[in-house]
Protein backbone atom coordinates (compact mmCIF):
# COMPACT_ATOMS: atom_id res chain seq x y z
CA UNK A 1 0.00 0.00 0.00
CA UNK A 2 2.00 3.10 -0.64
CA UNK A 3 1.78 6.32 1.21
CA UNK A 4 -0.06 9.36 -0.88
CA UNK A 5 1.39 12.00 1.10
CA UNK A 6 4.92 10.60 0.56
CA UNK A 7 3.87 10.42 -3.04
CA UNK A 8 2.67 13.93 -3.40
CA UNK A 9 6.27 14.69 -1.42
CA UNK A 10 8.48 12.82 -4.41
CA UNK A 11 5.79 14.42 -7.09
CA UNK A 12 6.39 18.36 -5.66
CA UNK A 13 10.34 17.52 -5.36
CA UNK A 14 10.38 15.71 -8.80
CA UNK A 15 8.38 19.27 -10.25
CA UNK A 16 11.21 21.31 -8.87
CA UNK A 17 13.89 19.70 -9.92
CA UNK A 18 12.55 19.33 -13.00
CA UNK A 19 12.07 22.95 -12.94
CA UNK A 20 15.51 23.43 -12.19
CA UNK A 21 16.82 21.33 -14.82
CA UNK A 22 15.14 22.68 -17.41
CA UNK A 23 16.51 26.20 -16.45
CA UNK A 24 14.02 29.10 -16.23
CA UNK A 25 13.55 31.43 -19.55
CA UNK A 26 13.41 34.59 -17.79
CA UNK A 27 14.08 36.13 -14.57
CA UNK A 28 10.50 36.71 -13.92
CA UNK A 29 9.82 32.52 -14.31
CA UNK A 30 13.16 31.77 -12.11
CA UNK A 31 11.79 33.99 -9.19
CA UNK A 32 8.22 32.79 -9.23
CA UNK A 33 9.11 29.11 -8.98
CA UNK A 34 11.72 30.38 -5.82
CA UNK A 35 8.14 32.21 -4.51
CA UNK A 36 6.27 28.98 -5.04
CA UNK A 37 8.88 27.33 -3.27
CA UNK A 38 9.12 29.46 0.15
CA UNK A 39 4.96 29.16 -0.25
CA UNK A 40 5.42 25.46 0.39
CA UNK A 41 8.25 26.47 3.27
CA UNK A 42 11.24 24.97 1.46
CA UNK A 43 12.88 27.67 3.01
CA UNK A 44 11.87 30.42 5.05
CA UNK A 45 10.81 34.71 3.52
CA UNK A 46 14.35 35.87 4.85
CA UNK A 47 16.26 33.16 2.78
CA UNK A 48 13.80 34.41 -0.32
CA UNK A 49 14.32 37.85 0.40
CA UNK A 50 18.50 37.34 0.35
CA UNK A 51 17.76 35.16 -3.05
CA UNK A 52 15.92 38.28 -4.64
CA UNK A 53 18.16 40.50 -3.63
CA UNK A 54 21.22 38.65 -5.30
CA UNK A 55 19.00 38.81 -8.46
CA UNK A 56 18.50 42.14 -7.98
CA UNK A 57 22.23 43.45 -7.32
CA UNK A 58 22.80 41.93 -10.77
CA UNK A 59 20.58 44.23 -12.36
CA UNK A 60 21.26 47.42 -10.35
CA UNK A 61 24.22 49.47 -10.83
CA UNK A 62 26.40 51.62 -9.01
CA UNK A 63 24.60 55.30 -9.55
CA UNK A 64 21.46 53.64 -7.97
CA UNK A 65 23.05 52.87 -4.29
CA UNK A 66 26.26 55.31 -4.30
CA UNK A 67 26.64 58.21 -1.77
CA UNK A 68 26.47 61.54 -3.93
CA UNK A 69 29.15 63.39 -3.98
CA UNK A 70 27.40 66.51 -1.80
CA UNK A 71 27.01 64.25 0.49
CA UNK A 72 30.72 62.85 0.88
CA UNK A 73 32.77 62.91 4.22
CA UNK A 74 36.37 64.09 2.99
CA UNK A 75 39.77 65.27 4.01
CA UNK A 76 41.48 67.87 2.75
CA UNK A 77 44.82 66.98 1.82
CA UNK A 78 46.81 70.02 3.28
CA UNK A 79 44.61 69.54 6.87
CA UNK A 80 46.56 68.57 9.79
CA UNK A 81 45.39 65.46 11.93
CA UNK A 82 44.60 67.59 14.68
CA UNK A 83 42.07 69.54 12.48
CA UNK A 84 40.93 66.74 10.59
CA UNK A 85 40.25 63.94 13.32
CA UNK A 86 37.58 65.45 14.66
CA UNK A 87 35.80 65.14 11.25
CA UNK A 88 36.60 61.51 11.64
CA UNK A 89 35.61 60.93 15.27
CA UNK A 90 32.27 62.83 14.24
CA UNK A 91 31.39 60.61 11.16
CA UNK A 92 31.95 57.19 12.75
CA UNK A 93 33.66 55.93 9.38
CA UNK A 94 36.62 54.36 8.75
CA UNK A 95 37.54 55.71 5.52
CA UNK A 96 37.72 58.90 4.09
CA UNK A 97 38.38 60.02 0.64
CA UNK A 98 41.45 62.74 0.59
CA UNK A 99 40.85 65.65 -1.76
CA UNK A 100 43.63 67.95 -3.00
CA UNK A 101 44.12 71.83 -4.23
CA UNK A 102 41.24 70.81 -7.00
CA UNK A 103 38.55 69.91 -4.96
CA UNK A 104 37.32 67.94 -7.82
CA UNK A 105 39.61 65.25 -7.76
CA UNK A 106 40.71 62.77 -5.05
CA UNK A 107 43.77 62.00 -4.56
CA UNK A 108 43.76 58.75 -2.16
CA UNK A 109 41.67 56.95 0.93
CA UNK A 110 43.29 57.44 4.38
CA UNK A 111 41.91 54.76 6.81
CA UNK A 112 40.98 55.57 10.21
CA UNK A 113 43.17 53.40 11.51
CA UNK A 114 46.86 54.61 10.23
CA UNK A 115 46.11 58.00 12.73
CA UNK A 116 46.34 55.70 15.68
CA UNK A 117 50.30 55.15 14.84
CA UNK A 118 50.38 58.96 15.03
CA UNK A 119 47.93 60.49 18.02
CA UNK A 120 50.04 57.10 19.74
CA UNK A 121 53.37 58.38 18.90
CA UNK A 122 55.50 61.15 20.36
CA UNK A 123 57.58 62.33 17.79
CA UNK A 124 54.13 63.69 16.06
CA UNK A 125 55.29 63.39 12.65
CA UNK A 126 52.77 62.75 9.80
CA UNK A 127 52.62 63.23 5.85
CA UNK A 128 49.40 61.95 4.79
CA UNK A 129 50.72 61.72 1.61
CA UNK A 130 52.63 58.79 2.71
CA UNK A 131 49.63 57.30 5.24
CA UNK A 132 46.51 57.41 2.33
CA UNK A 133 46.07 54.64 -0.08
CA UNK A 134 45.41 54.52 -3.92
CA UNK A 135 42.09 55.32 -4.58
CA UNK A 136 39.66 53.14 -6.41
CA UNK A 137 37.98 54.58 -9.61
CA UNK A 138 34.42 53.18 -11.21
CA UNK A 139 32.13 54.53 -13.20
CA UNK A 140 28.73 55.30 -12.37
CA UNK A 141 27.34 52.18 -14.95
CA UNK A 142 28.75 49.26 -13.46
CA UNK A 143 26.75 46.60 -12.14
CA UNK A 144 26.97 46.34 -8.65
CA UNK A 145 27.37 42.25 -8.86
CA UNK A 146 30.43 43.04 -11.56
CA UNK A 147 31.48 45.87 -8.72
CA UNK A 148 31.18 43.30 -5.50
CA UNK A 149 33.83 40.84 -7.35
CA UNK A 150 36.26 43.47 -7.80
CA UNK A 151 36.03 44.43 -4.70
CA UNK A 152 36.37 40.63 -2.89
CA UNK A 153 39.41 40.68 -5.32
CA UNK A 154 41.10 43.37 -4.78
CA UNK A 155 40.15 43.76 -1.11
CA UNK A 156 39.45 47.21 -1.03
CA UNK A 157 35.72 48.24 0.52
CA UNK A 158 35.59 51.85 -1.18
CA UNK A 159 35.61 52.94 -4.66
CA UNK A 160 34.89 56.75 -5.56
CA UNK A 161 32.82 56.75 -8.75
CA UNK A 162 33.14 59.07 -11.79
CA UNK A 163 30.56 60.25 -14.26
CA UNK A 164 30.93 59.90 -17.95
CA UNK A 165 33.25 63.42 -17.64
CA UNK A 166 35.21 61.87 -15.35
CA UNK A 167 34.45 63.64 -12.68
CA UNK A 168 33.65 62.87 -9.11
CA UNK A 169 29.69 61.57 -8.49
CA UNK A 170 30.48 60.38 -4.80
CA UNK A 171 31.55 57.20 -3.42
CA UNK A 172 29.90 53.56 -2.87
CA UNK A 173 31.41 50.75 -0.44
CA UNK A 174 31.42 46.95 0.05
CA UNK A 175 28.86 47.52 2.54
CA UNK A 176 26.32 49.47 0.40
CA UNK A 177 26.70 46.38 -2.02
CA UNK A 178 25.71 44.03 0.56
CA UNK A 179 23.38 46.12 2.37
CA UNK A 180 21.23 45.40 -0.86
CA UNK A 181 21.10 41.63 -0.08
CA UNK A 182 21.22 41.13 3.37
CA UNK A 183 19.48 44.30 4.27
CA UNK A 184 20.56 47.23 6.13
CA UNK A 185 23.42 46.41 8.04
CA UNK A 186 23.12 48.76 11.46
CA UNK A 187 26.13 49.88 13.54
CA UNK A 188 26.81 52.07 16.48
CA UNK A 189 27.18 55.17 14.51
CA UNK A 190 23.80 55.04 12.88
CA UNK A 191 20.80 57.46 14.31
CA UNK A 192 16.99 55.77 13.04
CA UNK A 193 16.79 58.56 10.97
CA UNK A 194 19.65 57.44 9.01
CA UNK A 195 18.42 53.60 9.11
CA UNK A 196 15.33 54.85 7.47
CA UNK A 197 15.54 57.75 5.01
CA UNK A 198 19.18 58.40 2.62
CA UNK A 199 19.23 61.08 0.62
CA UNK A 200 20.67 60.43 -3.01
CA UNK A 201 20.03 64.49 -4.29
CA UNK A 202 18.15 67.45 -3.02
CA UNK A 203 14.58 65.83 -3.95
CA UNK A 204 15.51 62.24 -4.37
CA UNK A 205 15.67 59.17 -1.61
CA UNK A 206 16.22 55.96 -0.88
CA UNK A 207 13.25 54.97 2.13
CA UNK A 208 12.80 51.95 3.94
CA UNK A 209 9.37 50.74 3.63
CA UNK A 210 9.08 50.58 7.05
CA UNK A 211 10.13 53.77 7.77
CA UNK A 212 7.27 55.27 10.76
CA UNK A 213 4.86 57.93 9.33
CA UNK A 214 5.43 59.99 12.09
CA UNK A 215 9.50 59.85 10.94
CA UNK A 216 8.47 60.32 7.35
CA UNK A 217 6.25 63.68 8.08
CA UNK A 218 8.95 65.13 10.41
CA UNK A 219 11.56 64.36 8.04
CA UNK A 220 9.97 65.83 4.84
CA UNK A 221 7.60 68.29 6.84
CA UNK A 222 4.12 66.48 5.47
CA UNK A 223 1.11 65.22 7.55
CA UNK A 224 0.52 61.65 5.90
CA UNK A 225 -2.79 60.30 8.51
CA UNK A 226 -1.13 58.50 10.98
CA UNK A 227 -4.59 56.93 12.12
CA UNK A 228 -4.94 53.63 9.63
CA UNK A 229 -1.17 53.25 8.74
CA UNK A 230 1.78 53.19 10.98
CA UNK A 231 4.75 52.85 8.28
CA UNK A 232 5.28 54.47 4.56
CA UNK A 233 5.27 51.12 3.02
CA UNK A 234 1.48 50.37 4.32
CA UNK A 235 0.52 53.77 2.49
CA UNK A 236 2.37 52.95 -0.39
CA UNK A 237 0.89 49.45 -0.54
CA UNK A 238 -2.70 51.59 0.27
CA UNK A 239 -2.01 53.54 -2.84
CA UNK A 240 -1.48 50.41 -5.05
CA UNK A 241 -4.17 48.99 -3.96
CA UNK A 242 -2.20 45.39 -3.89
CA UNK A 243 1.34 44.28 -3.50
CA UNK A 244 3.56 45.28 -5.58
CA UNK A 245 6.31 43.97 -7.30
CA UNK A 246 10.10 45.79 -8.07
CA UNK A 247 9.61 48.78 -10.72
CA UNK A 248 5.67 49.42 -10.14
CA UNK A 249 5.48 53.05 -9.82
CA UNK A 250 2.96 55.81 -7.48
CA UNK A 251 2.39 59.16 -6.42
CA UNK A 252 1.07 60.13 -3.50
CA UNK A 253 0.60 63.84 -2.71
CA UNK A 254 3.82 64.78 -3.68
CA UNK A 255 5.90 62.25 -3.19
CA UNK A 256 6.71 59.85 -6.82
CA UNK A 257 7.31 56.39 -5.36
CA UNK A 258 9.08 53.51 -7.24
CA UNK A 259 9.56 49.91 -5.58
CA UNK A 260 13.05 49.01 -5.27
CA UNK A 261 12.97 45.78 -3.15
CA UNK A 262 9.73 43.93 -2.40
CA UNK A 263 9.15 40.01 -1.15
CA UNK A 264 6.17 38.27 -1.54
CA UNK A 265 4.37 39.48 1.06
CA UNK A 266 5.85 42.91 2.23
CA UNK A 267 7.63 46.22 0.45
CA UNK A 268 11.35 46.50 1.78
CA UNK A 269 13.05 48.68 -0.22
CA UNK A 270 11.51 52.62 -1.98
CA UNK A 271 12.85 54.88 -4.09
CA UNK A 272 11.22 58.15 -3.82
CA UNK A 273 11.30 61.95 -5.31
CA UNK A 274 9.52 64.50 -4.44
CA UNK A 275 7.73 66.42 -6.87
CA UNK A 276 8.67 69.71 -7.80
CA UNK A 277 5.71 72.31 -7.86
CA UNK A 278 4.79 74.73 -10.65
Amino acid sequence: MSDDRGDNGRGWLDRLFAALNREPATREELVEMLRDAESRNLFDAEALSMIEGVLQVGEMRVRDIMVPRAQMVVIEEEQVPETFVHTVVASGHSRFPVIGDNRDEVEGILLAKDLLAYFASSEREFDIRDAMRPAVFVPESKRLNVLLGEFRASRNHMAIVVDEYSGVAGLVTIEDVLEQIVGEIDDEHDTEEERYIKARSHNEYIVKALTPIEDFNEYFDVEFSEDEYDTIGGLVVKSFGHMPQRGEKTVIGDFHFEVIRASKRRLLLLQMRRLESD
